[in-house]
């Protein structure tokens, strides 16, 4: 009697196909906002969406109806306040499986466009900077976006526009600079943007002595294909980090070729490890 109120009395294929995607979807959601402030406000609108079906199937049409007015004024309420917060899981979620890298190869293969390497006067000048930070335990956020677009990146800092030189680098990142405290993004040989703020990487795996500078490298190179070199204000350590991985520069000629040649330089290293090893 019970399944009949609630239309569950013919139970079919299609069913249990609903039932499962609704159900992956609140888990997912679950998941993505577990242990924030968003989620007491989905539990209530969980609990809102079970009052509703529930006057529904008893024929409640006042409440229905004020049920279905709330519901659907709420959810556009949630999608203003959370716009931020949804605009960071679509990045991730296009980060993540690569779709915009993806559809901007096909693009250029159509249009004949080929991939800008980075200059060797940029490589020179941006190394030699981060030489001379390394130096004067100067600290040092540099990213340097790949395919991905990270203009939603450079609108949380201050817009530059300045030839990438090492003087330059340099005074914005000396401590008494207004503009010293954050990240510096350098796309197509110039400054776009300082003082930028990054996403905290979630991992706990992360040796102590990295601070947030170095979390938040490994943070946007999780979400993005962008490279990172960070200098250590206590130490000095330069390190580059790429899809997640921080390592460690053991001298200025091996940010160079980072930086210039991209990951087969990483793997060219390995090789000759190994045949040291051998």
């Amino acid at each position: 009697m019970l399944l009949g109120l609630f239309g569950f009395l013919k139970f079919s294929f299609t069913d249990v196909v609903d039932i499962l995607m609704v159900a992956a979807i609140i888990f997912f959601v679950f998941r993505w906002i577990r242990g924030s402030s968003a989620m007491n406000i989905f539990i209530a609108v969980i609990l809102l969406f079970v009052l509703q079906v529930i006057v529904v199937a008893f024929d409640m049409k006042l409440m229905s109806a004020l049920l279905g007015t709330f519901l659907d004024v709420g959810v556009l309420a949630l999608i203003i306040i959370f716009q931020p917060e949804i605009r960071h899981f679509m990045q991730r979620l296009g980060s993540r499986y690569n779709l915009g890298q993806r559809g901007r190869e096909v693009l250029a293969r159509l249009l004949g466009i080929r991939e800008k390497q980075r200059g060797s006067d940029e490589v020179n000048e941006l190394a030699e900077a981060c030489r001379a930070m390394s130096e004067s335990h100067t600290g040092a956020l540099i990213v340097l976006p790949g395919k991905q677009d990270l203009d939603f990146i450079v609108q949380t800092g201050d817009e530059v526009d300045a030839l990438v030189r090492r003087r330059v680098i340099m005074n914005i990142f000396f401590k008494n600079s207004p503009l010293h405290d954050g990240a510096m993004i350098i796309s197509g040989g110039r400054i776009v943007a300082a003082r930028c703020t990054l996403p905290i990487t979630e991992r706990t795996d992360i040796p102590p002595q990295y601070g947030m500078r170095h979390r938040a490298a490994i943070g946007i190179s999780e979400e993005t294909d962008a490279e990172v070199v960070v200098v250590s204000e206590e130490t000095g350590e330069v390190s580059f980090v790429r899809n997640g991985n921080l390592t460690p520069i053991g001298n200025i000629n091996e940010l160079k070729l980072l930086l210039g040649s991209g990951e087969n330089v990483q793997e060219e290293k390995d090789d000759d490890r190994k045949r040291k090893d051998h």
